[in-house]
C-alpha cells in the first residue's frame, strides 16, 4: 500500500491536490524504518497550527518522540500491557453505552482487520498481540503523543481534532502516512512520567507517522464511508 487508495466509490479526485490527500488519508497499521526528518516533522505540524480554535486559543500541546526517547517509552507501555496492566483514561472517548449503526461500523471495520491478519474470533492472545503494535507505533520512526489543558472543555476538543486531521493531510501531502491512537490514553501514568508533562495537562491520544509498510497485511484495509445521503439532510434551495 502507497496510501493512495481508491477514492469512495471509486471515483477520482476531481479539485487538485487537497482532495487526493483527503481521500488517500487512511490510518497505517504497519511502517518502515525510514527516518523521517525532524525538519519535516516540524514544517508539518507549523502547517497543522492553521488549523481552527475557539478564538484563536490554539489549545494543543504535542510531545515528539523519535529514537531511543520514542523506544524507551514503547518498551515500557508495552510491557506494562503484557503483564495485564488496565490503567483508566482521563477522559471517556467510547461511549458508555453502544448504539446502531455505530457499533455496526466498529464492529465491521475490526472484523476487516482481524481477517487480513487472520486472527480468528476468540483468538485472545493474537488480538492482544496485535494491540500491543499500537504501542510501537506500529513501528513507525515518529511519535507523536497530544495533550490539552485541563481548564479546557468539550470546545477544545473539537479544535485539537481539526488539528490531528490537518497533521495528517499535510503528511500525506508529503507521502507520509499516520495513524490516531486513542490507544495511548490509557498509559497517561508512565507518559507522564517518561515526557515530564505537567500534571493539569491531559493526555488525549498518540499519533504515529512515517512511510507505509507495502508488505503489511493490515494496510489493504480500505474502511468503508457512508453516502452523503445516509448523514446530511438539505433543507430549503
Amino acid at each position: 500500500m502507497t496510501g493512495e487508495g481508491p477514492w469512495p466509490g471509486g471515483a477520482a479526485p476531481a479539485h487538485g491536490p487537497v482532495d487526493a490527500a483527503i481521500a488517500s488519508r487512511r490510518s497505517v497499521r504497519g511502517f518502515t524504518s525510514e527516518p523521517v526528518p525532524a525538519a519535516t516533522v516540524r514544517e508539518i505540524l507549523a502547517l497543522a497550527s492553521r488549523a481552527p480554535s475557539m478564538t484563536n486559543t490554539q489549545p494543543w500541546r504535542v510531545h515528539v518522540l523519535l529514537g531511543a526517547t520514542r523506544d524507551a517509552m514503547c518498551r515500557e507501555i508495552a510491557a506494562a500491557h503484557a503483564a495485564g496492566e488496565h490503567p483508566e483514561p482521563e477522559y471517556a472517548y467510547y461511549p458508555r453505552e453502544w448504539v446502531s449503526p455505530y457499533l455496526d461500523r466498529r464492529r465491521q471495520i475490526g472484523w476487516a482487520l482481524y481477517g487480513l491478519l487472520g486472527i480468528a474470533k476468540g483468538d485472545r492472545e493474537a488480538t492482544a498481540r496485535q494491540h500491543r503494535r499500537n504501542y510501537d507505533f506500529f513501528g513507525a520512526p515518529v511519535g507523536m503523543i497530544f495533550t490539552l489543558h485541563r481548564a479546557m472543555d468539550y470546545g477544545s476538543f473539537l479544535d485539537l481534532g481539526m488539528f490531528l486531521q490537518t497533521i495528517m493531510v499535510a503528511a500525506r501531502a508529503r507521502g507520509l502516512d499516520t495513524c490516531a491512537q486513542a490507544a495511548f490514553m490509557n498509559w497517561h501514568g508512565i507518559i507522564r512520567r517518561r515526557l515530564a508533562i505537567r500534571a493539569e495537562e491531559v493526555v488525549i491520544c498518540g499519533m504515529a507517522l512515517g512511510h507505509a509498510d507495502v508488505a503489511e497485511p493490515a494496510n489493504a484495509l480500505v474502511s468503508p464511508r457512508a453516502p452523503v445521503e445516509a448523514f446530511c439532510t438539505f433543507h430549503g434551495r
